[in-house]
């Protein structure tokens, strides 16, 4: 479809000669991944039901496939295509009309996406002993150079301090240890009104998905965060713990969860205004780890307890479980807190460690999907459709990562595999000797039909499950010579 439309070049343009088809072969494996991913997944049929659609002209799946693929050619839309339009019959504005639409559905596309992913593929890849999980965080979407873009606000970065221009986008992926796939964002703005620096259209119809979400950017995150988890309990996602960071646990907000029959784990931070209670006494972070006894010599887990965070609305306490555990670069500890009670200490960290892949995925969005850098428009919509491209990316790269890592995705190929595995090891290493013997025996001046006869004298002592596999593994020139020569002889032998 890409080729079609201009995107990749043809491999007729180039010559036999040139230095241009290996890069031609990766344009086109690409091109096919993505054709194969639209297939799979059937992506037409969801960007039509989400009112993602094109009244005339070039197809909307033709469209949306050559937005998807342009982070892998280097350019963005504006450097791919000339005002004039480009020779892919498809103009700029185009492009901008459909990332510009206050009707596309992006949020229920990306949902109804990768939650068929995880239903009809994933799960079935995963042990039903391996616990699935939710991950939740955000990154910074910094546009510092914008002045006029809707909604754009100071946001703060937690790991410099500073304030940048921009959004946070809030993210949140499903993952089962071996993949990780992101089923909901959220672009936010600035819940302070001092801190949006750019107000929101005031023409736009309240009715519209483009005004629902200018309204959520304006939330709190936490709210918005338990407003994700129950969307994803409703997808029927199967998973059973919530991950998030420090920034997000609040006793408040892990309520809102667990009401939901979701248990979170997640980091603490100290905080002198929040407080536990540990044997009828509410005491801070701090003051937990000093009444706790902690467990002698090098151990990475400190110590555990059992403390409640307060109560639900019925007035029933929150039971959760508190780890510490040692910090591995300074002399500190850090605090992990997990309202599934059963746990173990070991399976909470354990679990938890599982957090880090949307930090991945954060870094591959911005490093190499084109993240926040790609798109430099200034309307809300377009930074959301940018960012659910984005999502889509990592999911066609991500099933593509799985499929040739994990071996039960090859089916019945998988089991004759294993079969073949230490019979093909063997042999290649036995024609890499061959191949070596022959070189080496040319240097000393005997004739090549000498040496090819010796050759197969060779293997025509070999097994046959061998003999034929070590022929196919010779150049193409000494396969025929050798084929003949040792059927030849193998014949002369049974005669």
């Amino acid at each position: 479809m890409c080729s079609k439309i201009g995107l990749f070049p043809n491999k007729s343009t180039y010559r036999t000669g040139d230095a241009m088809p290996p890069i031609v072969a990766e344009t086109i494996s690409v091109e096919n991944q993505i054709g194969q991913f639209f297939h799979n997944h059937s992506i037409g049929t969801l960007l039509r039901q989400c009112n993602i659609r094109k009244e005339k002209g070039i197809p909307m799946e033709s469209l949306f496939q050559f937005l998807l693929a342009l982070a892998f050619t280097g350019k963005n839309l504006f450097r791919h295509m000339e005002p004039s339009g480009s020779k892919c019959g498809i103009f700029k504005d185009v492009g901008y009309r459909l990332q510009n639409s206050v009707k596309a559905n992006w949020g229920k596309f990306l949902l109804l996406l990768s939650t068929g992913i995880v239903i009809n593929r994933l799960e079935a890849l995963t042990d039903p002993s391996n616990l699935k999980v939710l991950i939740a965080d955000d990154t910074l979407y910094l546009r510092d150079r914008s002045k006029n873009v809707e909604l754009l606000a100071r946001v703060h970065d937690h790991n410099t301090g500073r304030y940048h221009k921009g959004f946070r986008m809030l993210t949140m992926g499903w993952s089962d240890g071996g993949s990780f796939i992101p089923i909901q964002l959220s672009m936010l703005s600035s819940a302070k009104q001092k801190n949006c620096l750019v107000p929101m259209r005031d023409d736009l119809d309240k009715r519209t998905v483009g005004y629902k979400r200018r309204k959520d950017s304006t939330r709190k995150s936490t709210d918005l965060l338990v407003d994700m988890v129950s969307v994803a309990i409703a997808a029927d996602i199967s998973a059973r713990h919530l991950l998030f960071d420090s920034w997000f646990a609040f006793p408040a907000t892990i309520r809102k969860i667990k009401a939901l029959e979701m248990d979170s784990i997640c980091m603490l931070k100290d905080t002198p205004t929040i407080h536990y209670t540990f044997e009828d006494k509410k005491v801070t972070l701090k003051k937990l780890f000093t009444l706790l006894r902690k467990r002698p010599g090098c151990a990475k887990v400190l110590a555990s307890c059992m403390v409640t965070i307060g109560d639900d609305d019925n007035g029933n306490a929150v039971a959760a479980k508190i780890v510490f555990i040692r910090h591995r670069n300074k002399k500190s500890w850090l605090a992990i807190l997990s309202t599934d009670t059963m746990l173990t200490d070991k399976e909470i960290v354990t679990l938890y460690k599982r957090r880090w892949d949307i930090e991945t995925f954060f870094k591959v969005a911005k490093s190499f999907l084109q993240l926040s850098m790609e798109c430099q428009s200034r309307s809300f919509d377009a930074i959301v459709a940018n960012a659910t491209l984005v999502c889509c990316r990592y999911i066609m790269l991500s099933i593509g990562k799985r499929t040739t890592s994990d071996p039960r995705t090859l089916g019945t190929l998988f089991f004759s595999a294993c079969d073949e595995i230490q019979q093909t090891s063997f042999c290649e290493v036995l024609a890499l000797l061959l191949n070596l013997s022959v070189e080496t025996l040319k240097t000393v001046g005997l004739s090549t039909e000498l040496m090819l006869h010796r050759v197969a004298e060779f293997i025509n002592q070999l097994p046959p499950v061998f003999k034929e596999r070590l022929l196919f593994l010779l150049p193409q020139g000494e396969q025929r010579q050798l084929y003949s020569a040792t059927y030849g002889v193998r014949i002369m032998c049974e005669s």
